[in-house]
């Protein structure tokens, strides 16, 4: 039995949080899933109603069972898949928003790939309520999907209990790096030293690059952009009387073309155009 629903990628940084995609699925026992890094760009959570599957961790297996659930940020290496014998009966949502992995990482929840919720009944009742209204009207009620989804997100935060032993092997030293997170993010628009971040997470400067990528699935500069251009996008909308070469600098790009040229880059529109989609005056 499967039921999902998918829909356009609209980006709105209207909405906190939107989905991209929800639905659930059982009696698949050769259900797997492989996605490489940087395959998909935005935020998934896993639950399993009842039977079993599995979810790789650096290299690790770890079995899942009914309550357990598994979150992954954007960009990162997936692989899980069911148990043939039990298989899994699962609920899921990706979704996406303009400041969700700040809220996610103020949460802690880079700490931990799995999780159990205290009360699963509960999480999956707004989780259907989110998957009917994407099935019945699509996009008709973009408000009512971003507030379901809200739900979802919320719910998920106040029932997840990390669940122990995920079996990372270097858990220690990435565990450092994902501390820095939350600081990292915070001072993003200073000039980037790799040298000084590398000695708060006590570790030379090639190891610290390689703990990053192993943690988060990104290089520390690529993580630094995200959070310049987040941090941009947000005044591009919210300080519409500012220009844009004073909003650039304030960003951490003193050079106004290089900072086009990234936002282009990333984002797909230049920062003028971005402003007059998606501003207020419109």
């Amino acid at each position: 039995m499967q039921r999902q629903s998918h829909l356009v990628t609209t980006q709105n940084p209207r909405f906190f949080c939107y989905p991209e995609s929800v639905g659930m699925y059982s009696d698949m026992p050769k259900h797997t899933v492989t996605r490489q890094k940087g395959a998909l760009n935005n935020f998934n959570i896993h639950y399993i109603a009842s039977g079993k599957g599995y979810i790789e961790i650096d290299g690790f297996l770890q079995e899942l069972g009914a309550g357990d659930a598994f979150l992954y940020f954007p960009l990162q290496e997936q692989r899980y898949f069911s148990n043939e014998q039990e298989p899994w009966d699962i609920r899921w949502v990706h979704f996406y928003g303009s400041n969700m992995t700040e809220y996610m990482l103020d949460r802690g929840f880079q700490h931990h790939r799995i999780w159990t919720l205290r009360n699963g009944a509960e999480w999956e009742k707004v989780h259907l309520e989110l998957l009917t209204e994407a099935e019945n009207n699509k996009m008709l009620n973009p408000t009512v999907l971003s507030t379901l989804t809200y739900a979802v997100v919320t719910e998920f935060v106040h029932q997840a209990v990390p669940r122990t032993g995920n079996g990372s092997r270097s858990g220690g030293s990435i565990q450092r790096i994902m501390d820095l997170l939350p600081e990292l993010q915070q001072e993003a628009v200073k000039p980037f030293e790799l040298e000084l971040w590398a000695g708060k997470a006590g570790v030379s400067v090639h190891y610290f690059c390689k703990l990053f990528r192993k943690a988060i699935n990104m290089t520390p500069m690529d993580f630094v952009t995200q959070c310049r251009l987040q941090y941009a996008k947000q005044a591009l909308l919210v300080q519409e009387e500012r220009t844009i070469g004073d909003i650039a600098e304030e960003a951490g790009y003193p050079s106004s073309s290089y900072f086009n040229r990234k936002f282009l880059e990333h984002e797909g529109v230049t920062p003028t155009e971005y402003r007059r989609l998606f501003g207020r005056r419109n």
